[in-house]
Parts: C-alpha cells; structure tokens; sequence
C-alpha cells in the first residue's frame, strides 16, 4: 500500500464532500471541484475525514490509492484556502497588466501579448513587473503559470524574461577571447 494513502484527508468545517461511487465533489467558500478516480481506490468518509484504501491488490491500484489522496487532498485545500503562483518580469520595459479575464503582457517584443484566463482561474498584478495567479484547482493554477512563463522564459546571460518569484535563475559567464 502507498504510504501517503495511510494518512486521512481531514475536511474543515466549512467544506462539503459528497463520494458517489468512484466519484468525488467537494464545495468549498472559494468554488466547487469534481473528480471521477473510478474503480482502482476505495474512498470512505469517517465523521470528518477520508480515508483511501487499493480496492483490489494489484500494484496499480496500490498506487493510485496514494495518487488519488494527493488529488482529493489539494481539492479539498484548493476550496478552502486556494493555491497562488507568483511571477516576476525581469528586464527593461517589460510589463504585466490584469484586466478583467484577461493579462496583457509587454514582453520586448514588436506586438503585445494577450493571455486569456480560463474559467476558475485569477489575476492581479500589484506593480507592473509581478503577476499573481490563483485559483481552487492546483494544476490549473500551475499550467496556466507555466504558459505565462513560456512567453519569454529567462534567458542564461542575462536573466531577462518571466520568472516564478522562488526560482533562481544560474547565469553563464560570457564567452572570452
């Protein structure tokens, strides 16, 4: 058995879980997520926690038991709290702006860049060169971060470009003659 489905997934009081066969909703104060896992893991509710077993004992279903607590885990923390990535722009002129659904983005090039924002997914820029995204969903928020970051990635030289705000960027040393 996975060593991480040993440990509950403990529900705060002002998030609702309903388990209906291999499928799971949780409602939250910051939204609603829904996931089907199927057959392979055995999801049971006791009084204010879940708890995750292999419902068969082949090696698959043992490690989706530990897959599927990780999952319902970041939901439930992703309703109540919410998860937010922090992007940084390093270079002159380059700039970010949120408006509405929508962030614009001055990133040196000759046209100005436009990312869309899908549903359930935030973003504020409090200065100009920082990018704040969040939302309830975990892998949402983080694949959203990471195509903002592939715009212009940072470069090794210099380090211009998009960067998370916990990342360091190594340089390289320029070439000698």
């Amino acid at each position: 058995m996975s060593r991480i489905a040993k440990y509950p997934v403990v529900i705060p009081a002002k998030v609702e879980v309903t388990l209906a066969g291999g499928r799971i909703d949780v409602k939250g104060p910051l939204g609603a997520l829904s996931h089907d896992f199927g057959a392979a893991v055995k999801m049971e509710r006791k009084d204010n926690q879940i708890v995750f077993s292999a419902a068969h004992g082949d090696q698959h279903s043992r490690a989706m038991s530990g897959t599927c607590r990780a999952l319902v885990n970041n939901m439930v923390r992703g309703v109540s709290e919410g998860f937010t990535k922090k992007l940084t722009l390093v270079g002159v002129g380059f700039r970010a702006q949120a408006a509405g659904d929508t962030l614009n983005l001055t990133l040196g090039f000759s046209h100005p860049v436009a990312h869309q924002m899908p549903a359930g997914v935030k973003v504020a820029t409090p200065t100009q060169t920082e990018i704040h995204i969040s939302g309830a969903d975990r892998q949402r928020v983080g694949q959203v971060a990471a195509e903002v970051r592939a715009y212009r990635p940072p470069e090794p030289y210099k380090g211009k470009g998009v960067r998370y705000a916990d990342e360091v960027v190594s340089l390289k040393e320029t070439k000698k003659k």
